[in-house]
């Protein structure tokens, strides 16, 4: 029997899987995984037509699976995390179909989503799954996308995922989708990018020293004279004092709870906006806070003269570019004024905040933290994150979504819904997300810090309610501050 020359037997062997080297942020998302927090984000998609399994994976099959990324698994070892090709893909098991108990109402699919974020993906493949869920609300569907934030940013998978859809009912790509979802915001941010090289070597310092600086000042003289103003913003994220115990801080667990509320008018927030003289992402944030200071009152939390923050995600790049993938974000540490019980107040103060870090670099400074992470040993990954998450409670995400109706594979998008994973130790995430016209709040919370999510989300119509009553009520000639406010505060508790 003849034997295979050499030069046969390498064209036999198979090709090994092609495998591509995970960005250093991309990295530390990955490894930022634990029991009590899964690293992926989120969604749900709510129609009210019932779409057929099959068109749906075609859908994916032609879009989602156009980004090869997501054909790749991560491989992580010690020499460094990497993408590498799954072999075995199985589009069948990415996208399966469910069904929702009794009448399948809302409280079922909150229940069911609540599921699914509590658990983690299976890292033998690649790390997203959707789930199409049969006769939501009667008789129409809702898809429930999980996708692990080591591919990309939430701003990013948002986009991605409404590149699944089209302006109109036909399945066909739709050239005016861009133009219908795309914004130019941050770009003069995303121009500041180039000096995150400067950020990620002195947070690699930091971190490399075990976060010595946070506990021996002596350090600060040293990165003042070798980063300036870097330095200053690395030295201030650290100093920030612990965020005050509260409810919303605890030991986690391994359940997570979510709920989104009912929509309110995009148009009347901006309406509020304008009678205080500040932006609608100033006013859902005051909402958001007024939200959790009720509840937390009702829980029997003493709340007076309290200030919680949330991470907030600053995107880094023009969002045209998002659709690229990977991580471009930095966080910011936003003030939630859960002690001020007048309403404008809590709006001047929130906006009084945004403004502050408007015109600081924490938000690139955090980017080269992350960056750094990626790098560091695992045991200074955990100090580093643990340092961090207990600075703030929630991690609080506002993306605007496209202002006209719809379609993905034929059906009419009429709802829709996003939750960010947390770190470290924070347990409560907070989501806002603009579309056609109405703004969706969501909540996400470990299953022992708010058990009764509904007693929050109830919570932000109403306290949005007083902030519009506040705003038609006042003197349209001027803006409406927090002491033109208390006169007509009686009409509104």
């Amino acid at each position: 029997m003849a034997t295979a020359t050499p030069r046969a037997q390498a064209r036999q062997a198979p090709k090994a899987p092609r495998r591509e080297a995970m960005s250093k942020v991309d990295t530390a998302w990955l490894r930022m995984e634990r029991p009590t927090n899964p690293m992926m984000i989120t969604g749900v998609l709510m129609f009210a037509e019932s779409m057929p399994l099959e068109r749906l994976r075609r859908v994916v099959q032609q879009r989602f699976l156009a980004y090869s990324r997501f054909r790749q698994k991560a491989v992580d070892t010690a020499a460094g995390a990497s993408w590498q090709d799954d072999e075995n893909f199985d589009l069948d098991w990415h996208v399966q179909h469910a069904a929702l108990p009794g009448r399948g109402n809302k409280r079922a699919l909150e229940r069911f989503v609540s599921q699914l974020a509590s658990t983690p993906l299976s890292h033998s493949r690649p790390l997203w799954q959707f789930h199409l869920v049969e006769k939501y609300g009667g008789g129409g569907s809702a898809l429930v996308a999980r996708i692990h934030h080591s591919y990309a940013d939430g701003i990013a998978l948002v986009q991605v995922l409404l590149s699944l859809t089209d302006t109109s009912p036909s399945p066909d790509k739709d050239s005016e989708l861009a133009r219908a979802w795309l914004k130019k915001d941050h770009a003069d941010v995303a121009r500041r990018v180039g000096a995150v090289d400067k950020y990620m070597k002195l947070g690699s310092r930091m971190l490399d020293k075990g976060m010595e600086m946070y506990r021996d000042p002596s350090l600060a003289g040293v990165l003042a004279k070798e980063g300036g103003e870097i330095a200053r913003e690395l030295l201030n994220a650290l100093s920030l004092s612990d965020d005050p115990p509260s409810l919303l801080r605890g030991k986690l667990g391994t359940s997570k709870r979510v709920a989104w509320a009912e929509p309110i008018d995009l148009e009347e927030v901006k309406a509020v906006g304008r009678a205080c003289d500040c932006t609608v992402n100033d006013v859902l944030m005051a909402t958001a806070a007024g939200a959790l200071r009720n509840y937390m009152i009702e829980r029997g939390d003493d709340v007076d003269g309290v200030t919680l923050r949330a991470t907030v995600p600053v995107n880094l790049r023009p969002l045209e570019h998002a659709k690229k993938l990977g991580n471009h974000f930095g966080l910011v540490f936003l003030d939630l004024p859960v002690g001020e019980d007048n309403p404008i107040r809590r709006i001047e103060r929130v906006a009084q905040c945004m403004d502050n870090l408007k015109n600081s670099r924490q938000a690139i400074v955090a980017f080269g933290l992350l960056a750094a992470l990626g790098m560091a040993p695992s045991p200074v990954q955990g100090l580093a994150l643990e340092l961090f998450s207990r600075k703030a409670s929630a991690v609080a995400t506002n993306v605007p979504g496209p202002q006209q109706p719809l379609y993905l594979a034929g059906c009419q998008l009429q709802e829709m819904m996003f939750w960010v994973p947390q770190t470290g130790s924070i347990g409560v995430g907070i989501s806002i997300l603009s579309y056609n016209g109405r703004v969706h709040f969501g909540l996400i919370s470990d299953g022992k810090l708010i058990p009764d999510l509904d007693a929050v989300i109830r919570r932000f119509g109403a306290e949005f309610e007083k902030l519009l009553y506040l705003s038609l009520m006042g003197n349209w000639d001027h803006r409406l501050d927090a002491a033109g406010a208390e006169s007509l505060m009686p009409a509104v508790d």
